[in-house]
């Protein structure tokens, strides 16, 4: 049914709902444009967030075994798509793809602690719990 939101009660969870890549195709997205589309860097350049480059990283992963075997095997890596700030990379090195988290990019929207299919990544405040600071807002 309808809320009096407009939004469909779909009953599961976002990180219960993701499917397997297997029974999708990938969307071959336009490029941006620099006009009414950007980049993601050039999105949280704007965004203003500003990490310490020594502290601590604020994004866990319990089972980085987990990660593998699942996000990435069986998901294709949806972190490197949900996140609107390019935190998350699948990286190859020495044959294996191992996943890297690019904290500093981080803008704190928590959709990885949301969306993440095992529950597996958890967003805890940064040090200091500096948020974006929007300019020309």
């Amino acid at each position: 049914g309808l809320s009096v939101f407009g939004t469909l009660k779909h009953g599961k969870t976002d990180a219960a709902s993701l499917e397997p890549a297997a029974k999708h195709k990938p969307i071959a997205y336009p490029r941006p444009d620099g006009v009414l589309t950007f980049d993601r860097l050039s999105s949280v350049f704007l965004s203003n967030t500003n990490h310490e480059e020594d502290q601590p990283v604020h994004l866990k992963v319990k089972d980085m075994q987990l990660q593998k075997r699942s996000e990435h095997d069986i998901y294709a890596g949806p972190s490197t798509r949900y996140c609107p700030a390019g935190v998350y990379e699948w990286v190859e090195k020495d044959g294996e793809d191992v996943f890297v988290i690019n904290a500093q990019n981080c803008v704190h929207c928590k959709t990885c602690d949301i969306k993440d299919s095992n529950q597996n990544i958890t967003w805890v405040p940064p040090q200091g719990g500096e948020g974006p600071v929007y300019q020309n807002m």
